[in-house]
């Protein structure tokens, strides 16, 4: 046989969980036609000397619904081993979608997930209406990964229900039976699966609730059950059980949950998992809940982050500490280089902390009320405020805090604050891990990542461009827990198999996520000694001049995707063979 190519030398995990073994593999027709001595003829043989070779990447957990409309090449998240994706994950999406709804879902997408409604506008091609349409459109254009898409509830419901799917308003049942045929008609064109979400913290970008946040129990289980005879499909869920409404309410809402589950017949289903400052033993009751279920035989599964799911804040960022003064207000729309001229002026300081904030959320603003919150009490949040540095720590203690560092200096926080966003021609960029830091360590993230059920998810590649850049996170499962940290590591066959193996189990796809002889050649050639995250930066390159985080990366030798290489030495490649993945 003479391979298309093959890959000599390198240590393969082969995404079982099983230790690594030195070996070749012959690449033929984009699939793996030999692990081992591989003694044939190749077009083309590639030295992974010294590097490991996994199967590509697969993630969960992603937002690149609008931007796969006008981007081929879908960074970050090829940038980082990834080679397939499943977008529409927490309910929201663009299709189905009437004409009429196009800014309705804009707004959504604005306010929910952080992404500028201008480049939005510009960038989505809107040639669909129906989902399977979406899919087709979509599929036409072709990528460096591959993608799978959930059908989200709050479009479906949107189309069903036209202005009446406000939040407050329940579903009669000829709008259940219309969502239901939807959701239907969307597997059974080969969505990936549904996904709901059920959160204060997502508000539209005029402020309001997304449509689905508050929708019965029945509507819920009624949707649910579409998916119940088929032979595909899973079901993914985003709750804060009420978290900033009086009372715990956490037994009411998992109860909600676990009838939406239930109802799927068997299908395989995902919560977000995260530790919240504000009930910081709700994940354990989370994995709890999990334990059960799992053992009365639902295939209930918690997503996991690798470090804390946190923003950047900076004055080119959507967020930062004086963004409610009302000086600031005043210039926030010139230029950063005017602004940083302005705010350097002592005077200009002065007057600026001395004024008391104004309220920034509300009706007709996308701003979160946590936000006002924690600029009410920035003198305590600023204690979980870091600087990142060159070489990115995202494990600091809170004696490196900004806080700790205000109190050192003899200076209030705000002063300190002020003064760290001029940092770097006001492009210093200010990390504030909201969850999964209450300890000031990643403890707790250990337990997470170590449950039997976790999966690793939560980078919402796409999304809240202006505030992070978690699409690094498979780097930084690879790097801090596997190499870097100074206990409670990771084992790298165990990484990999998170990464690869337990995705694809979870979805049902049998074709990759191992590196097994008749399986797609979608491989990643890591440097993994030196596989480094560098400092993110925001670049201006989303349609009608959007920008967006980006973080540099280094050590990823070479992508393959179905055979076609993606990435060479970090660098997207001219090849373009990702496509839609229809289950089915």
């Amino acid at each position: 046989m003479t391979f298309d190519f093959k890959i000599t030398g390198g240590l393969i995990y082969d995404g079982d969980g099983g230790a690594p073994v030195h070996a070749n593999i012959g690449v033929k027709d984009g699939k793996i036609a030999e692990i081992g001595a591989c003694s044939g003829d190749a077009k083309q043989v590639i030295d992974a000397d010294g590097a490991i070779v996994t199967p590509g990447f697969i993630d969960l957990h992603t937002h690149y619904d609008g931007q796969i409309s006008w981007d081929q090449e879908l960074k970050p998240s090829v940038n980082h081993g990834v080679t397939t994706i499943i977008m529409g994950n927490c309910g929201v999406g663009f299709a189905p979608v009437k004409k009429s709804d196009h800014d309705r879902l804009v707004r959504l997408m604005e306010g929910v997930e952080d992404i500028p409604g201008t480049a939005l506008h510009e960038g989505l091609t809107w040639d669909w209406e129906s989902f399977p349409e979406y899919m087709d459109a979509i599929d036409a254009t072709p990528h460096t990964i591959d993608f799978g898409v959930m059908i989200g509830h709050d479009p479906v419901r949107v189309y069903a229900m036209g202005e009446r799917a406000s939040a407050y308003e329940q579903a009669t049942d000829e709008d259940i039976a219309q969502m239901q045929k939807i959701v239907r008609e969307a597997m059974e064109a080969g969505a990936a699966g549904f996904s709901i979400g059920r959160t204060d913290v997502h508000r539209t970008a005029d402020g309001d609730w997304t449509p689905s946040a508050e929708a019965s129990e029945k509507e819920l289980t009624a949707l649910a059950g579409a998916l119940a005879d088929l032979d595909h499909g899973v079901l993914q869920i985003v709750n804060d059980f009420n978290l900033e409404r009086e009372g715990d309410q956490f037994g009411d809402e998992f109860k909600i949950v676990e009838s939406f589950v239930r109802a799927g017949g068997g299908k395989p289903a995902s919560i977000s998992l995260m530790q919240r400052d504000m009930a910081s033993n709700d994940w354990k009751r989370i994995l709890d809940e999990t334990d059960r279920l799992n053992k009365q035989g639902v295939d209930f599964n918690v997503q996991v982050a690798p470090r804390a799911i946190g923003v950047f804040q900076g004055l080119q960022c959507t967020f930062h500490p004086i963004m409610a003064q009302p000086s600031y207000i005043a210039i926030k729309d010139k230029p950063l280089e005017e602004r940083v001229a302005i705010m350097r002026d002592p005077e200009f300081k002065k007057k600026c902390l001395a004024e008391t904030p104004v309220k920034l959320a509300g009706p007709g603003s996308s701003v979160p009320p946590i936000a006002d919150t924690m600029i009410a009490a920035i003198e305590l949040v600023a204690n979980k405020f870091f600087r990142l540095g060159e070489d990115p720590d995202y494990e600091q203690s809170q004696d490196q805090s900004l806080g700790a560092e205000a109190r050192r200096d003899g200076v209030s926080a705000m002063e300190k604050l002020y003064d760290t966003l001029l940092e770097l021609d006001g492009k210093q960029l200010i990390y504030f891990p909201i969850y999964n830091y209450t300890e000031f360590n990643y403890d707790n993230v250990h337990a997470m990542l170590t449950h039997p059920k976790a999966l690793p998810g939560l980078s919402d590649g796409g999304a809240h461009v202006g505030t992070i850049c978690d699409a690094s996170f498979p780097t930084y499962l690879l790097t801090h827990w596997c190499r870097d940290r100074d206990h409670g590591k990771i084992p790298l066959e165990r990484a990999v198999q998170m990464l690869t193996a337990d995705g694809a189990d979870y979805l049902g796809l049998k074709d990759r996520g191992r590196l097994k002889v008749g399986m797609r050649a979608d491989i990643n050639i890591i440097d993994h000694e030196k596989l480094r995250l560098g400092p993110p930066r925001m670049v201006k390159d989303l349609p009608a001049g959007g920008q967006r985080l980006l973080q540099p990366v280094s050590g990823y030798r070479a992508t393959f995707v179905a055979g076609e290489q993606v990435i060479a030495n970090d660098e997207v490649t001219k090849a373009r063979p990702g496509r839609l993945v229809r289950f089915h």
